[in-house]
């Protein structure tokens, strides 16, 4: 006699799947009998408000407008990719796999219900899958924005089954989609926090608790730097901080350099340029304290908070960086050399910086950056220079104070301030400039293609330019008089930062 298959004791498939639906719907009965203490005037709202993910758009420009840092706008930014993974994978294969159809309404308090049902099918919920898609990109990249969003997400989720357009089983499996698609991104674009720290020489600086000895000069006009002062007054209290104008920006900072033991700076780019100038002259760390817009140096440090640069003080941690070096510099032959930490670039970019300062203080640093890059991307006459011996027309030419590394698909975060080299890249002239941009910001470093090269060097030489001809150094734009020589001082700065744990 032979004995039972293992397959005789299982469940065929279809009675399984009736089993798990029978027992979903009876989940569903239950809850949608029950009452939810406040829940009558909040839940049909937010499912409703959550329709095509206006909810989450609206969250993520939020975040991105008022979080105050550039941690709020990465995780708005993942926040809003992640859904739009998820919402790609629910409507493309998610709906068309299990044609399951809606719970039925006779259970479903009339108060409850929506005024539009929706006519999809059933399984599996994509509201639910945004709704978790979105606050688990969010707290991938900052855990306090997603303890904010988590309970408005978990609201949105309740919801559906609240106003009976699906079972629960369909919620759960949405929002494990949801994280899923999350995750997944997370894999192709790694967060910040997954991504190497960046190589830091260590330097030695003295030790400033609560801020002895260390002058601070404010520019009061840079992006967040007037309330970054007052983080920066309450923090470091023994601190000297003088607030002025950028005209009296050279003067300030100068006047600093005589008067304590480090340098310390709070503004954007082109104001922690002009102090880092100041303070490898004399000799001094630097402290940077990130208020302006972008913030690109000091963030590229791992310095994202006013807090960071206490720690760093505190312990005299410090690190040696590379200066990046033009000349002549803004002022002609006669003058002192500029200096960069960020970028030095020529064509396009200089044209971007000039629309984007001129907005900027009627409608916002965002806003106005949007408007100058649809500006440049109409297009104009290419620049013609002289690069490295050879004459080209030139869209672009950028050249970065050590390698930047691909965050996604376009450059974003150097993995090391002290690498001795350039980052140079050429967006060659032609047809379609805005075509030619985008190509060179999809392109991985060092390419080569009729568009676009990308080169390491340790100088580059630039001739025959037109007198006049406008160039952009970490955001401020000067006009040269001739040739440009740009190279590199290494390890010339001493700046504060916090080692990685």
């Amino acid at each position: 006699m032979s004995s039972p298959k293992l397959s005789s004791f299982l469940p065929h498939p279809t009675g399984l799947r009736k089993l798990l639906h029978s027992g979903d719907a009876a989940a569903f009965r239950s809850l949608a009998g029950r009452h939810w203490p406040a829940a009558g005037p909040v839940l049909p709202r937010l499912s409703r408000s959550a329709d095509h993910g206006l909810l989450w758009l609206g969250a993520a420009a939020g975040m991105a407008a008022f979080g105050g840092s550039a941690r709020a706008r990465r995780a708005a930014l993942r926040g809003v990719a992640s859904l739009a993974v998820a919402s790609a994978t629910i409507n493309t294969i998610g709906k068309g796999a299990v044609r399951r159809q809606r719970p039925l309404l006779d259970v479903v308090p009339v108060i409850r219900r929506l005024e539009r049902q929706p006519v999809t099918t059933s399984f599996p919920s994509g509201h639910a899958a945004s709704a978790a898609a979105f606050a688990t990109g969010v707290a991938l990249e900052s855990k306090g924005w997603g303890a904010v969003v988590a309970p408005v997400a978990i609201s949105v989720a309740a919801s559906r089954v609240y106003t009976g357009v699906h079972y629960p089983g369909d919620v759960l499996a949405g929002a494990l989609l949801g994280v899923g698609a999350a995750f997944a991104l997370r894999g192709l674009v790694p967060t910040r926090g997954q991504l190497p720290a960046p190589g830091r020489p260590p330097a030695e600086a003295p030790a400033l608790p609560d801020g002895q000895d260390l002058v601070v000069i404010v520019n009061r006009e840079s992006g967040t730097a007037t309330a970054t002062a007052a983080q920066v007054r309450e923090a470091l209290p023994r601190a000297e901080v003088v607030e002025c104008p950028p005209d009296a920006l050279s003067a300030e900072l100068e006047k600093a350099a005589g008067r304590g033991r480090a340098l310390g700076v709070c503004g954007g780019d082109g104001t922690v340029n002009r102090a880092a100038a100041v303070a490898a002259v004399h000799g001094l760390p630097l402290a940077v304290f990130p208020g302006g817009t972008l913030n690109h140096f000091a963030y590229d440090l791992g310095i994202e908070t006013v807090a960071d640069v206490c720690t760093a003080l505190g312990g005299g941690s410090a690190v040696r960086v590379d200066l990046g070096r033009f000349r002549p510099g803004p002022e002609g032959p006669g003058g002192a050399h500029g200096y960069f930490l960020n970028a030095f670039s020529l064509g396009v970019y200089p044209e971007l910086v000039r629309t984007r300062e001129h907005w900027s203080p009627r409608i916002g640093g965002w806003p106005a950056g949007v408007l100058a890059a649809l500006k440049v991307l109409r297009g104009e006459r290419p620049l013609e220079a002289e690069l490295q011996g050879r004459k080209r027309p030139l869209w672009l030419l950028f050249i970065g104070n050590g390698m930047f590394q691909r965050v996604g698909p376009a450059p974003g975060r150097r993995h090391n301030l002290a690498d001795g080299l350039l980052d140079v890249r050429v967006v060659h002239g032609g047809r379609t400039p805005g075509l030619r941009l985008l190509a060179t910001a999809i392109a991985g470093p060092l390419t080569r293609s009729p568009m676009h090269a990308a080169v390491r060097r340790r100088r580059v030489r630039v001739s025959g330019l037109t007198p006049g001809t406008p160039y952009a150094y970490d955001g401020e734009v000067a006009h040269s008089q001739g040739d440009l020589m740009i190279d590199k001082l290494p390890e010339a700065l001493t700046v504060y930062c916090p080692m990685p744990v």
